[in-house]
C-alpha cells in the first residue's frame, strides 16, 4: 500500500474546491505532483510578467535573504513546499494565471520601492489578502447584481442569502481565489471568511462553460488590477458557508449566529 499524501484528504467534490478542480486532476493521477505541476505549466504557457517561463520549484532553491515575490518576479521559479498552502497556491496559478501574474507583479513592484520590512504597506498587503483570502463575487451588471452586492456590503446576510437565495447560479456565483482560503476549507469551520472582490459581468456569462467562465474571469479581473490602485477597502466581508448551497441546514437560525454573520459597524458621527 502506498503512503497517504499530503492531499490525499481533500474532499474534491466540495463546492469551493471547484474553482481548482480540473487542474487538480492531472495531479491527483501522478506519481509526481510536483512533475505534473511543471508539466501543465509548460503545456499552458504560464510566465511571469516579464515574460519568463513559470516553473514551481522546491523551497530550497530560494536563495537566503530574497523574498518569495521578488524571486517570482525575477526569475519565473515559485517556491513550492510540500503542504497544503502551497499546493493551493499552485493549482490557482494554473487556473488564474493572469490574476496571479498581475498580483505579483504589484507585490514586486512594492518590495523594490519600499523594500522588505515589518510591514508590508498598505498597497502590498491589499495584494497580499487578495492573493491569500479573496473570493471572486461575480454578479450580473444589472439591478439584480446591483441589489445583491449592497445587501452582502450592509451585512445584510438574511436578505442576501435567503430572500435572494435564488440569485447564486442565476445571475450570481461566487469563485475561490485565494490559496489559504482553500487551505482553511479543507477542514471547514462557519466562522470561515473571505474577502470578496466584486466582478460584473454580462447576464450572458452564466449559460457559459466553466473554462470560458474562468478564462473570462482571469482575463477580466487581470484588467481590474492593473488599472486600480488596490486598498484593503475594495474588499467585503463574505462568510463562505453562507453561501447558498455550500453548506447544509442553512435555515434561519444558521444566518442569525451574529458570532459569524455579523452586522453591519455603524459609522461614526
Amino acid at each position: 500500500m502506498s503512503a497517504a499524501r499530503f492531499f490525499d484528504g481533500i474532499d474534491w467534490s466540495c463546492a469551493w474546491f471547484s474553482t481548482v478542480r480540473p487542474v487538480a486532476t492531472a495531479l491527483l493521477a501522478s506519481a509526481d505532483w510536483r512533475l505534473a505541476l511543471n508539466q501543465q505549466a509548460q503545456q499552458l504557457g504560464l510566465r511571469n510578467h516579464r515574460g519568463l517561463p513559470l516553473q514551481f520549484i522546491p523551497q530550497e532553491d530560494l536563495p537566503d535573504g530574497v523574498a518569495y515575490e521578488a524571486h517570482i518576479s525575477a526569475s519565473g521559479g515559485v517556491p513550492t513546499r510540500e503542504n497544503l498552502h502551497d499546493f493551493f497556491n499552485a493549482l490557482v496559478w494554473l487556473r488564474f494565471p493572469l490574476i496571479k501574474r498581475q498580483l505579483n507583479a504589484l507585490q514586486a513592484a512594492q518590495i523594490a520601492q519600499l523594500g522588505i520590512g515589518k510591514s508590508r504597506g498598505p498597497a502590498r498587503d491589499a495584494a497580499t489578502i487578495f492573493d491569500e483570502n479573496a473570493a471572486l463575487l461575480v454578479v450580473a451588471d444589472d439591478a439584480r447584481g446591483d441589489s445583491l452586492t449592497q445587501a452582502l456590503r450592509q451585512h445584510d446576510w438574511q436578505q442576501a442569502f435567503i430572500t435572494q437565495r435564488e440569485a447564486f447560479g442565476q445571475f450570481a456565483e461566487v469563485w475561490s481565489f485565494g490559496h489559504a482560503l482553500m487551505e482553511k476549507l479543507v477542514a471547514p469551520y462557519k466562522a470561515i471568511t473571505a474577502h470578496s472582490w466584486v466582478v460584473r459581468v454580462s447576464p450572458d456569462f452564466f449559460a457559459a462553460e466553466p473554462d470560458k467562465k474562468c478564462r473570462l474571469l482571469d482575463s477580466q479581473v487581470a484588467a481590474q488590477l492593473a488599472q486600480h490602485s488596490l486598498t484593503t477597502a475594495d474588499y467585503t466581508p463574505l462568510p463562505v458557508l453562507g453561501i447558498p448551497d455550500w453548506w447544509p441546514l442553512q435555515d434561519l437560525a444558521f444566518y442569525q449566529d451574529t458570532q459569524v454573520f455579523r452586522p453591519a459597524r455603524q459609522a461614526r458621527r
